[in-house]
């Protein structure tokens, strides 16, 4: 049985050449899609576009996020616990310009771009949401 819940949102954002962002947040091993926790009275929408100014200096507009859907999965740095992810998709392929103006900021420590195809080569962990539940759905 698991701890608790944590509830998120978690947005994914592609590059021209079909890579995946992944973070990693400070004290931590495993990396993840951007996002977080909603404040009070937050939608999932509002919380994607807030955490991802916050924490990577990206500027979305609501109309570029579309539902991938809800998914639960082990948290990834809260043993024990179970995260339940609200998933959208950026519907903006970043150019090259704006995926290199991206950078770590707020509690994030580390991004890399991932090819979703070739996981296994970049010798990182990331969280059961990412691998079990949003790649597979993103044809990866």
């Amino acid at each position: 049985m698991a701890a608790g819940v944590v509830r998120v949102t978690a947005v994914v954002v592609r590059d021209e050449h079909g890579h995946v962002l992944a973070v990693r947040k400070r004290g931590t091993t495993r990396f993840m899609q951007p996002g977080g926790k909603p404040e009070p009275g937050e939608s999932p929408t509002d919380t994607g576009i807030r955490e991802l100014r916050e924490e990577i200096g990206l500027v979305l507009k609501p109309e570029e996020l579309d539902s991938l859907g809800h998914f639960e999965a082990p948290a990834a740095n809260e043993a024990g616990w179970v995260v339940s992810a609200d998933v959208f998709v950026c519907t903006r392929l970043l150019s090259a310009a704006e995926a290199a103006a991206i950078a770590p900021a707020a509690e994030i420590e580390e991004l890399l771009w991932m090819d979703p195809q070739r996981l296994s080569d970049y010798g990182v962990e990331c969280a059961p949401l990412m691998v079990r539940e949003i790649l597979p759905r993103l044809g990866a």
